[in-house]
């Protein structure tokens, strides 16, 4: 008993020894490169999983094991480490540090809410509608990395109203009235005659008082959602917000060839395989991946529903029925806390601009169908990027002042002495995700030690569904970006995600395979061999019979 519990303490440490130590006959066995690399990808993979060593820490283990196995060269996985991915992060952030600062996300949170209503599985799709429209033009990183700080804020403010309303009805339940809380208008006319809402039914799970509440939070804590989270329902509700956010910047990211780096990199290497073929534009695409999107984002929506907080079509489908008083009351404290922020300030103004600008210019910059803005610098194609916009706003966020500093001289005369800039450098330290950025690093990294070589076989059969399930990285937090991103808000945990992305890889992976075999094959008749792709030689072709 008492070696059961030493292994349990030191359960993590065991695990990486013997993970270490399991999987080493693989390159001593097999001696070639291909063993040794992955002899590392199964190692991280499985400190990933398990989360063994902090996840940050596994990133790092390509920068020692691939020197040390022969694999690349330490100068080489060392730059592999920062890209043109960790440029747009910082800038994005620039821009999430003044959202936070001035406030703005709980504004668009707030008011999102009392247009929306509370109901989490529509408010739930409706961030997934609109993450995933946005993800179509921008960047499935820059998406989620915007949208984010948003829902968060949308799930909090939630929680909180929750909690305010059923203070005010425990203390009801005790015999006394909290006027503060009050609503306007709590007494209502219904047929003509005048009922009071505090004669009805007591909201289920709060008849029996402060008791039983006080129990159901007790029970929280021990089931290991500790103080951060008040019930289970709402830790469950922000791992719900999370990977919506998620996954629908990755599925909006589907629909356009702009929309995600796997479909430019998929467009890059069709043109110049196949320069005769011009069925592949910003037109085609669209229409064979748009219904594809929509099918996948309806049916992940129901799949994370049901897997976090449950499907109750009947609740989310009833018509004209009155709302309870929890639900009036929460939205009057949401109310109450919107008109609090007063009307919008110049900071906020300043930000929400630049968050428009920043997106005009990503959309504008090569959106494919027509010329963007990068014709400007014809003469170095491809130097800027996604992320040359967001560092050009980025600076502005350090340049635009957004207040002056004033003082009063011996004169008692008024003067300014200085600026504060929108944000500080210190500010911008404290929201870098360094972390994730070390963890997609290291992501980089594996992936570049694991690289083979293409062959060239059937185009636009094999092309488009590996295209399109290449995107479907739904598993872990270093799949894609996105999904370091929110797991960076510390919701979630790694099996939550794998979890959840394993039915929606299943519901990705079987609507592409339904639509190979209806409207994608009609779009481009992918059973006829196409005049655009190389000649099939005479020792391809299939042998004939002699003719009699």
């Amino acid at each position: 008993m008492k070696l059961f519990s030493y292994i349990l303490v030191y359960r993590r440490f065991l695990l990486v020894v013997f993970t270490f130590l399991i999987l080493l006959p693989l390159p001593i066995i097999l001696r070639t490169k291909e063993a040794e690399c992955a002899y590392t990808l199964f190692v991280v993979a499985t400190f990933w999983l398990t989360e063994a060593l902090p996840l940050s820490v596994t990133a790092l283990l390509p920068g020692l094991m691939f020197p040390l196995l022969g694999i690349m060269p330490s100068k080489e996985v060392a730059s592999v480490y920062f890209k043109d991915f960790h440029l747009l992060l910082i800038g994005v952030i620039c821009l999430a540090t003044s959202i936070e600062k001035w406030n703005l996300h709980k504004r668009i949170a707030l008011r999102m809410v009392m247009m929306v209503g509370v109901n989490p599985a529509w408010l739930t799709l409706g961030f997934m509608i609109s993450t995933a429209f946005l993800s179509m033009w921008l960047s499935n990183t820059s998406t989620a990395a915007m949208v984010m700080p948003i829902a968060e804020a949308v799930a909090q403010q939630i929680i909180s109203a929750e909690t305010e309303v059923e203070a005010t009805q425990m203390t009801y339940f005790r015999g006394s009235t909290n006027h503060g809380l009050e609503i306007d208008g709590i007494t209502e006319s219904v047929n003509g005659q005048e009922t009071n809402e505090r004669k009805e039914k007591p909201v289920p799970g709060y008849s029996n008082g402060a008791g039983k509440i006080s129990s159901k939070m007790e029970l929280e804590k021990n089931s290991g959602t500790g103080a951060k989270y008040r019930t289970k329902k709402d830790h469950m509700m922000c791992k719900l917000v999370c990977l919506s956010v998620a996954y629908s910047s990755t599925i909006g990211g589907l629909t356009t060839i702009t929309g995600t780096s796997t479909n430019l990199i998929f467009a890059e290497h069709f043109n110049i395989r196949y320069p005769n073929c011009h069925c592949i534009n910003f037109g085609s695409w669209f229409l064979m991946s748009f219904p594809a999107a929509v099918i996948i984002l309806l049916l992940s929506w129901i799949w994370l529903q049901w897997l976090f907080l449950g499907f109750n079509f009947k609740e989310m489908f009833k018509c004209g029925k009155t709302k309870t008083v929890k639900q009036r009351v929460c939205a009057e404290v949401i109310k109450q806390e919107y008109q609090k922020l007063g009307p919008i300030r110049y900071q906020e103004v300043v930000t929400l601009v630049l968050f428009i600008v920043m997106a005009l210019l990503w959309f504008s910059r090569d959106p494919g169908f027509v010329s963007g803005w990068s014709v400007l610098f014809s003469e170095y194609p491809g130097f800027a990027t996604d992320s040359t916009v967001a560092l050009l706003i980025g600076l502005l966020f350090f340049l635009i002042p957004a207040k002056r500093l004033t003082k009063t001289t011996p004169t008692g005369e008024i003067v300014a002495f200085d600026y504060s800039p929108l944000i500080t450098w210190k500010e911008f330290q404290s929201f870098m995700p360094w972390d994730i950025a070390i963890l997609v690093g290291g992501g980089f990294a594996l992936a570049d030690g694991c690289e083979a070589e293409a062959i060239h076989v059937n185009p636009l059969y094999i092309l488009i569904p590996s295209t399109l399930c290449t995107s479907f990285a739904f598993l872990l937090p270093v799949a894609n970006p996105p999904n370091a991103i929110v797991f960076s808000y510390g919701h979630l945990k790694v099996f939550d995600m794998v979890k959840a992305g394993l039915g929606v890889n299943i519901v990705g992976v079987a609507v592409v395979m339904l639509g190979m075999s209806t409207w994608i094959v009609t779009m481009f008749d992918l059973h006829t061999y196409p005049s655009w792709a190389p000649p099939i030689s005479n020792e391809t072709m299939p042998s004939q019979a002699p003719m009699f």
